[in-house]
């Protein structure tokens, strides 16, 4: 039996498992190099998706109890998934988060999306937080892109949705929601709509190949517990895979690191130390500043690729405090 089919269906049984089980299981597999890339697509496609072991609402409330004071509504967004986030006061600013998941995975329920989401509306930052097609069952950019610019257009039509005027409302996203948030970023440039104050990118990978590793880099990785090894191959399969083709591995708007990258919005970039798409977003903020862009860079020590959907730990909890003083127009500490 074909791996991947294997992976599914035991993914399946862990889906049905209690949440603490789910965590420990997965706890233990997540760490080190993923599956290959084609093995990865068809467990999802069989299994529907990752498991949500992130923390329950009850748990977040218990921890952080000023999120129990967000209201939560799901607007209609053309077909696209989307949650609207809003504190108990007015907001300063308003954001459109997508959340990350390798092109092929993540929902709105998962930390990355719906604790960012929590976080940053408790501090007066009301959010969109987008989902998008996935990369499964035939499909591939730029239909998450669509989707994102799609709830993104929304965003700016009913700004007074947000409590903001449309100047302050901004764009960012996590990883592979990063890879589509820049690119997005890059449509609206040249003319699919209005630009955002700012964009935020959240351990991006917006380059089709990653730029070479550093010794540093690789061994920050290696040291540090519970990293995901995202080798240069499998980010250049998964690469493939989402854009469906060679020659969209070219496309400025499927990777923004193609191409001109001048007249883009002011751009918070924050990385990974363990992290081997620190590469992707180092490489991308020297190509922004190049071309004239203000660019602000962040280096989280110590942390891994996904920290912002690990809402214990301090990497997580600096964070938000780099994104909600980006967004409110604080200087960064």
């Amino acid at each position: 039996m074909n791996r991947g089919v294997v992976l599914g269906l035991a993914l399946r049984v862990v889906r049905g498992l209690p949440r603490p089980l789910q965590r420990a299981v997965l706890g233990r597999a997540s760490a080190g190099e993923p599956p290959p890339v084609a093995d990865f697509v068809r467990m999802l496609e069989i299994a529907g998706d990752m498991p949500e072991t992130g923390p329950t609402d009850a748990e977040l409330f218990a921890r952080f109890p000023q999120l129990a004071a967000v209201r939560v509504t799901e607007p209609a967004i053309d077909g696209v998934p989307a949650r609207l986030y809003h504190g108990p006061g007015a907001p300063q600013a308003g954001f459109v988060w997508v959340h990350g998941g390798a092109f092929v995975s993540g929902s709105l329920r998962m930390a990355e999306a719906h604790f960012v989401a929590l976080a940053l509306a408790a501090r007066g930052i009301a959010v969109l937080s987008l989902d998008y097609r996935k990369a499964l069952h035939g499909g591939h950019f730029p239909q998450a892109s669509d989707d994102v610019l799609a709830g993104w257009t929304w965003a700016v039509r009913n700004a007074d949705r947000f409590g903001v005027g449309v100047e302050r409302l901004h764009l960012g996203g996590a990883s592979a929601g990063g890879n589509i948030v820049a690119g997005v970023s890059k449509r609206l440039r040249d003319g699919a709509g209005r630009a955002p104050a700012s964009v935020v990118l959240v351990y991006p990978a917006v380059h089709p190949e990653l730029p070479e590793l550093s010794g540093e880099l690789l061994a920050a990785v290696r040291r540090t517990p519970g990293a995901v090894n995202f080798t240069p191959g499998w980010v250049a399969d998964m690469s493939l895979h989402y854009a469906g083709d060679a020659d969209t591995l070219k496309d400025p708007y499927a990777f923004a690191a193609n191409g001109d990258v001048g007249g883009l919005p002011p751009t918070l970039i924050l990385n990974c130390e363990a992290d081997t798409l620190r590469a992707s977003g180092e490489a991308y903020a020297d190509q922004l500043r190049a071309a004239g862009v203000p660019v602000t860079v962040h280096l989280e020590p110590g942390a891994a690729h996904g920290c912002v959907g690990d809402p214990f730990t301090v990497a997580a909890r600096n964070s938000i405090d780099r994104m909600s003083e980006w967004l409110l127009g604080q200087p960064l500490s």
